[in-house]
This record gives structure tokens, C-alpha cells and sequence, in this order.
């Protein structure tokens, strides 16, 4: 009975793609990560154990020191989940389980992404993170290979290209969920145009703002990226939104409201700080508002967020699909991956100039090639030009050095 069912499975499906035998070079791979995984598994319970004893001997001094040991010891944490995860990551390749070994690099991603997180707050900008940036790309690629529907959406597009991709883009039904479960494919190409447009809108808005309301014509550059007219935490924002919402479009707007309020709410507080704890910057201060919390949120900017949120699942959202099934169906990856590099590189030059920026005002050398560049292209004066609205005092952030 249960070859009779295999039978029916269609060959290019993501079920027939699932069972799949993974080649040799993946089993071989999932050997590595059972050992180094179990192996750095080990050794990190080691050094946790001698760091808590070390801690205890020593005891805690200042405030700043308990948020750096709860830094540390978050990144502790992470390396350890990312290091049993890589031992299922390799069971999982072993027993050839696809589907599964590809939500184990989703997770693992995740996981590895925080753990990067935590080493810019703790040690800045430095060359260990190349590491770290290197198996973010390797996880995306093997989840991107393991993932069955992605397999199938692969072939599907080899077979189909010239018939349906083509016809979807001339209906405007490019990048729709076609389960029917929400209301866009979350795939990379649908994200990264999320965040590209969300990222321009919210700058736009943001400066208007601040000219109409807050100081009545007087222009400030909000900017967030060394180069063009970005601002991440609105790009980051509305992939954030999307993600949540996307099964959600066709929800009550109170609810659509107050999902976003808090969404919204949380990762404006995680940004702020963020940016205080590794670099030592305020962007932003609402000490002294309604219902601040820690002067890095409040009820206002709580609301304004659950107010663009309904704007933009039940407006834009539908808007911005249409302006990018504008992009030629056969242009869209090339153009996509174009875009996609010179982002990346623009938020890494950005931590970098704000990492020599830090290091400057805390009147630490800068002596590398890296730190020499940054300090003659991007130096104080540049800074303050172009991230306008933010203040620096190395004495706020959890860095030693």
C-alpha cells in the first residue's frame, strides 16, 4: 500500500523532492557537524563553568557590568544552542530527513545571526564576525538547497518559466501566497523588496515628520546607512510586519492595530538598545512622555506603529507587489541579487564607520588598514552630517576596550 502511495506522488512535487537520497558531500558534511558540534558542545560547557566561577570570585561592581555579564551570558547561551543544533543539523543529513534538516538551518541561522549580535555588543566590530557573516551565506544556501518547496519552486521554474512565471507577472499574481494561507510568498526576493521600499517610505515619513511637527522647517537628515536614503529600522520593521501579518491581512483592523503596536513597540526598544549598549549612541530619547518605556518607546510611537502596520497590510502591501511585478520577470534575480549586495555592503560599511566613530570619541588607537580608511573617509565630522539626529557617549556602552 505505501509503495502504491509513493507511486502517486508526483516527481517534481515537494514531497517526492523530500525523499530524495541527499548526495555523498552533504553526508559527509553532517559527519562534520555531529562532531564539531558535540565537540565545541564540550568545550563551551567548560568555559561556562569556569567563567561562572570566575564571576563569583570576582563579583559584580557597577550596573554596566550586570549588562555586560547578561550579554555574555546570552552569547554563551546561543553558542551552546548553535553548537547542539549543528549535532541535529547532522543527524538530520545523516538519515537523510531533507525537510527537517532544513528547518534545523533555519533555526540554526537564527540562532548564529543573535549570537552575532551579541559579539558586536560586546566587542564591537572586529574579524572574527567575517566568520559568523560566512555561515550566515553557507545556512542560507543549504537551507535554500534542503528545503523541498524550494527544490520544487527550482525545477518549476526551469520547466515553467516561459509559461507561468511569465503569465503570473503579465496578471500582477507574481509573489502571491498560492496556498491561499496569506497574502504574499515570504521568499527572499518578496522580503528584500519589503525592506528596500519599507526602508525609503519610512525615511521619507520620518523627515516630513520631523519638518512638520517636531521642528517646523527645519530639515534633518534621518538617514540610518552611510549611503542613499535608507532607514534599516523601518526596511527591518516591515519584514517584520509582513512576517506577522501576512496570514492576518484579511483580519479585524483593531487586531491588525495592536499586533503591530507591540511589534512595532518591541523592536523600536530592542534597537535603541542596542545601538546604546555597542556603540554608545542615542538615536532617540522620549525620557518624560506618556507611558515612556526607558525613554526608548512609548505609547505614541507605540500607536504610530500599529497605525502603519494596518496602513501597510491593508493598503501598501498590495501596492508595492504591484510596483515590483514591474521589474521584468526575467531581470528580477539578476537585478535582485545586485541590490541585495550593495545593501549588505552598505550596512557593513555602516557598523564599521559607526564602530571607528565609537572608538575615536573613547579615544581608543585605531591602527589597522580598515580603521585608517574609515577615519579618513568618515570621520567625526561626516558622522555628525550624516546621522544627524544621533549622539555618541562611549561611557553608555557595555564594551570594555
Amino acid at each position: 500500500m505505501d509503495h502504491r502511495n509513493e507511486n502517486l506522488v508526483p516527481a517534481g512535487s515537494a514531497a517526492a523532492i523530500d525523499r530524495r537520497r541527499l548526495p555523498l558531500a552533504a553526508k559527509v558534511f553532517g559527519v562534520l557537524c555531529v562532531v564539531v558540534g558535540v565537540a565545541v558542545t564540550a568545550l563551551l560547557a567548560l568555559v561556562i563553568v569556569d567563567a561562572i566561577r570566575e564571576v563569583q570570585k570576582s563579583g559584580l561592581q557597577t550596573q554596566m557590568s550586570n549588562v555586560a555579564l547578561v550579554i555574555s551570558v546570552v552569547q554563551s547561551v546561543l553558542l551552546v544552542a548553535s553548537a547542539v543544533l549543528s549535532v541535529f543539523l547532522g543527524v538530520r543529513l545523516l538519515t537523510n530527513r531533507r525537510r527537517f534538516a532544513a528547518q534545523t538551518a533555519e533555526a540554526l541561522l537564527f540562532v548564529v545571526v543573535a549570537a552575532a549580535i551579541c559579539e558586536v555588543m560586546d566587542n564591537g566590530i572586529h574579524g572574527s564576525l567575517i566568520s559568523y557573516g560566512v555561515t550566515v551565506v553557507f545556512l542560507i544556501a543549504l537551507q535554500s538547497y534542503l528545503d523541498p518547496s524550494l527544490a520544487e519552486e527550482r525545477e518549476l521554474q526551469r520547466k515553467l518559466r516561459e509559461m507561468d512565471v511569465r503569465d503570473e507577472a503579465e496578471e500582477g499574481t507574481l509573489g502571491l501566497d498560492p496556498s491561499g494561507k496569506g497574502y504574499i510568498t515570504l521568499n527572499f526576493f518578496n522580503l528584500f523588496w519589503i525592506f528596500v521600499v519599507c526602508s525609503v517610505i519610512g525615511l521619507v515619513a520620518e523627515i516630513a515628520y520631523h519638518m512638520v511637527v517636531v521642528d517646523p522647517g527645519h530639515y534633518e537628515d534621518r538617514a540610518g546607512l552611510l549611503f542613499g536614503p535608507f532607514s534599516p529600522i523601518y526596511g527591518f520593521g516591515g519584514v517584520l510586519m509582513t512576517m506577522a501579518l501576512n496570514r492576518y491581512y484579511r483580519s479585524n483592523v483593531v487586531v491588525v492595530f495592536l499586533v503591530s503596536a507591540v511589534i512595532g513597540g518591541a523592536f523600536e526598544y530592542f534597537v535603541s538598545w542596542f545601538m546604546q549598549f555597542a556603540f554608545g549612541i542615542v538615536a532617540w530619547d522620549y525620557t518624560g512622555t506618556f507611558l515612556s518605556i526607558g525613554g526608548r518607546t512609548n505609547a505614541y510611537f507605540m500607536a504610530m506603529w500599529g497605525l502603519m502596520g494596518v496602513f501597510w497590510i491593508k493598503l501598501a502591501l498590495p501596492v508595492m507587489l504591484k510596483i515590483v511585478n514591474l521589474i521584468p520577470w526575467n531581470w528580477r534575480y539578476a537585478l535582485t541579487s545586485v541590490a541585495a549586495a550593495f545593501m549588505i555592503a552598505d550596512c557593513a560599511f555602516t557598523l564599521v564607520a559607526l564602530d571607528c566613530w565609537y572608538m575615536r570619541e573613547a579615544g581608543i588607537p585605531q591602527d589597522t588598514a580598515i580603521q585608517v580608511f574609515f577615519d579618513e573617509h568618515f570621520d567625526d565630522k561626516f558622522m555628525e552630517h550624516r546621522f544627524q539626529s544621533m549622539s555618541i557617549d562611549p561611557g553608555s556602552a557595555t564594551r570594555a576596550r
